[in-house]
């Protein structure tokens, strides 16, 4: 896992301009109500070269992105989050045009259905994702133009926003988070994300 981190980190990725934030505009999750929001991170990884992060910062982070997100939803059944932080890199700053290292975070989530007593997802779902990339920090490096707690934000944002956009793709597919009278059928097992890939949705 470290050395496909490291490999993404150096990888040219130009991802949107405009960072997410908790106040966008909500996407269509039906009933779905936050209930507990555990994120734990016994086992997190930190690629050679990255800034420090101590594994309780991304629990808070992340923490805290999750519940000013999801917590605006106001559906009328609980379904519960546990994440997992895996690995990470924050860029340190490096040599401009040369060597810009790009910020990236690996973490697996699993929601849990509070009323049917089950996990929707059966297998965790691995989410790899990058830090927006402004036009300064694709030249310079975020390591130059941003503080660790700066480039930490910005990833555990982009990280809700694809954990967001995953479970509104599984309540238009699979009727997650179903509505009054619907039930969601039981979860099929997917096969573990390959840390070879960069995807940005992937226990």
């Amino acid at each position: 896992m470290i050395r496909t981190l490291a490999l993404l980190a150096l990888t040219v990725l130009v991802a949107a301009c405009t960072p997410p934030t908790p106040d966008d505009e909500l996407r269509d999750l039906g009933r779905f109500k936050l209930g507990h929001n555990i994120v734990v991170a016994p086992k997190v990884q930190m690629v050679p070269g990255s800034r420090k992060v101590e594994p309780d910062e991304w629990v808070d982070v992340l923490t805290n992105e999750m519940a000013a997100r999801f917590s605006r939803y106001e559906g009328d059944q609980l379904y519960h989050f546990g994440l997992s932080v895996e690995g990470y890199f924050v860029a340190p700053g490096g040599v401009p045009l040369v060597l810009s290292p790009k910020s990236v975070l690996a973490i697996k989530v699993t929601v849990w259905d509070d009323a049917a007593n089950k996990k929707l997802n059966a297998e965790p779902e691995t989410f790899t994702v990058f830090e927006t990339t402004s036009g300064e920090s694709f030249l310079l490096g975020s390591g130059h133009t941003r503080t660790r707690d700066e480039q930490m934000l910005g990833l555990a944002r982009n990280a809700v926003k694809e954990i967001e956009i995953w479970m509104a793709e599984n309540h238009a597919e699979d009727r997650w988070f179903a509505a009054e009278g619907e039930v969601a059928p039981a979860p099929a097992k997917k096969p573990v994300q390959s840390w070879n890939s960069p995807s940005t949705a992937s226990e």
